[in-house]
């Protein structure tokens, strides 16, 4: 019998993830349904998440997904993969497209069913990130193109329309310049090296063989030939060593021989005496006091002194201005205004109340009847009256939000590209707008990464034999889009950076939150409010894949932990479709992004609130468990 609380969609979701642990031939696969992005960690995959109500569109992306995820697990060798992998960074995302690709176009090939299911998930991704409004080469990006255009040769299959539009749009430059190549695509399908060597030729046909690296081939042949020539220069054991024939010379003529060993032995006297006189400093050392060691590195988390990072030379903190020419960012800025003209008014509106909020509780209220402060005009009556009273004086009384600093840190992960980042955008930009207005300085932060699947810091990593838990394998990347003490007006152009094409790529969210509490710890303002603005878990593919699947989620956990347990600045978050509750005390989750503005509002709003409990009920708060 059928319980009231059993959720529906529980025999289709045990029934897929059975599915998949046979489609990817990995009976240990734990596979689980989630509004995080899709993957695979480890033994660990992640599915989109199904709702008790089953809609057409879960379902089949969830069965798309899962498929897409199967055969890559089947089909994918990440020793291979690593070893023909270029290290910069446009053929690097060449290289992965196409592999992924090839992938997928095997199991069209041996498992024909999965096709039509994967064409959903490349239908989804697509409209998500707006290629099918893209009109010209330029707004999409080539590796994309590209990995369509394999799965296009390798299947024959039409793809969907908005994935064709990008491929359409690139096809004549890639057929033209790697044409020759593509023709042998059929052959290399099945064996991985040899499709990796296939790609690395379609990557230089392309014109990017400066980004490929030494072959991996040759480098082989190399090291064999060296270790042939090292073993050619071994001495042979049966011939006449150096000291053999040392001792001849001397038998041959023993008189040379007494005078080279007086003059050596007299070297070896001066050299021990020239010892004797270095170490004479060291002699006088007081007993018990051994040398100084030196003093062992600081932990690169305040959070979690056990938190690594394998090379942080690469990181980067960067103004927005930096990153784009003035010019690109003003047209940037006016793609993002033409973007979101619908929704501006709403925003607008929603902004005019925040700020009617809060100059509601700045008006000035005083303290009468004080030694000292402002002369109060007022009572001047009375000293004209009695010239024996003395003068009054009034204090203007402090308003609680007076003094205060708001920073809005902006998850700028692949994951939030199209409308959310847009929405998020402009959200902050009216928000700047509006606090400044109210005398509240506000500072705009953003985070991603330097790469896709780890920068210079896993090429480190590999070139030193990848040794095991290395920690964080990507280069940061932290914008500063607007500094608390710089005017909006000069900032605005600098939101329009978040439309730029190749910016958003993965999130490690601890370090940035760790990142923004110090920049907030160093400003004077006594009250620090920070506004941590996501749509998912730390995700970072180069880290997970060589740590334990839950070291980014962890560390964030930990640098939520110390902030809150200091107290010295409020802490709070949105989650565009990701409970955020999970981990932070003050957080409140959206389904749709055109309900950041209202939360964004409400939730400022309810933090000047003078009484605690409406401020409660206002935000919503949820605490963790």
């Amino acid at each position: 019998m059928k319980k009231p609380n059993d959720n529906p969609a529980d025999p289709f979701k045990k029934a897929l993830a059975e599915a998949t642990k046979v489609m990817a031939d990995d009976p240990e696969l734990n596979v689980t349904y989630t509004v995080d992005p899709s993957g695979v960690s480890g033994d660990s995959m992640r599915l989109p998440q199904v709702s008790r109500r089953m809609s057409r569109e879960e379902v089949l992306l969830a069965r798309g997904t899962a498929d897409a995820l199967a055969l890559q697990r089947k089909y994918h060798n990440a020793e291979t993969h690593a070893r023909y992998a270029p290290p910069g960074n446009m053929a690097r995302d060449l290289y992965e497209a196409m592999e992924t690709a090839r992938c997928e176009a095997m199991g069209a090939r041996d498992m024909p069913g999965t096709a039509s299911n994967i064409d959903v998930k490349i239908t989804h991704e697509a409209l998500r990130r707006g290629y099918d409004q893209c009109t010209q080469a330029a707004d999409a990006p080539l590796p994309v193109a590209a990995g369509y255009l394999i799965r296009h040769l390798a299947t024959g299959r039409e793809l969907p329309a908005a994935a064709a539009n990008v491929m359409d749009l690139w096809r004549g430059f890639i057929e033209e310049q790697a044409g020759g190549t593509l023709d042998n695509l059929q052959d290399m399908l099945s064996d991985q090296a040899e499709f990796a060597k296939f790609a690395r030729q379609v990557i230089e046909d392309l014109g990017y063989g400066d980004q490929l690296g030494d072959d991996p081939d040759e480098l082989d042949e190399d090291q064999e030939d060296q270790a042939e020539d090292d073993a050619e220069e071994q001495p042979d054991p049966d011939s006449t060593g150096q000291d053999d024939q040392d001792q001849e010379d001397a038998d041959a003529n023993p008189e040379q021989s007494q005078e080279e060993q007086q003059d050596q032995s007299q070297a070896q006297v001066s050299m021990d005496e020239m010892a004797d006189e270095e170490l004479g400093e060291e002699a006088e050392m007081p007993e018990g006091e051994a040398p100084l060691e030196p003093p062992a590195p600081q932990p690169v988390s305040d959070a979690d002194p056990d938190y690594l990072v394998y090379l942080s030379e690469h990181d980067e903190e960067i103004a927005a201005e930096d990153l784009a020419e003035p010019a690109e960012l003003e047209r940037l800025r006016a793609y993002l205004d033409q973007q979101l003209e619908p929704l501006k008014g709403a925003v607008s509106r929603l902004a005019n109340k925040l700020q009617r909020r809060l100059q509601a509780q700045q008006n000035r209220s005083w303290e009468f009847d004080r030694e000292e402060g402002i002369l109060d005009a007022g009572r001047l009556a009375r000293v004209v009256a009695n010239p024996t009273t003395p003068l009054s004086f009034k204090v203007e009384k402090d308003t609680e939000f007076r003094d205060t600093v708001v920073t809005l840190l902006l998850d700028n992960s692949g994951s939030m590209r199209g409308r959310p980042i847009s929405i998020a955008a402009i959200c902050a930009d009216v928000l700047a707008r509006t606090l400044e207005r109210c005398n509240v300085k506000v500072e705009i932060l953003g985070f991603t990464t330097r790469a896709w699947k780890g920068g210079q810091a896993r090429e480190a990593w590999l070139n030193d034999g990848r040794p095991q838990q290395p920690g964080r394998l990507n280069d940061l990347r932290h914008i500063i889009y607007k500094g608390a003490d710089s005017p909006w007006r000069r900032a605005r152009p600098n939101l329009g950076l978040m439309m730029k094409e190749g910016l958003l790529k993965e999130n490690i969210d601890g370090e940035a939150l760790e990142w923004a509490h110090r920049r907030m710890m160093a400003r004077r303002e006594q009250r620090k409010i920070l506004m941590v603005i996501s749509d998912g878990a730390p995700v970072d593919d180069s880290t997970l894949s060589v740590n334990p699947a839950n070291y980014l989620e962890k560390h964030l956990r930990d640098v939520i932990a110390m902030v809150e347990k200091r107290k010295m600045v409020e802490l709070l978050a949105i989650g565009i479709g990701h409970d955020v509750t999970r981990y932070y005390d003050r957080a409140v989750t959206i389904t749709d992004v055109e309900q950041l503005a209202g939360a964004m509002t409400e939730q400022l709003a309810a933090l000047f609130d003078s009484d605690p409990r409406a401020r409660a009920r206002v935000m919503g708060m949820k605490r963790a468990s």
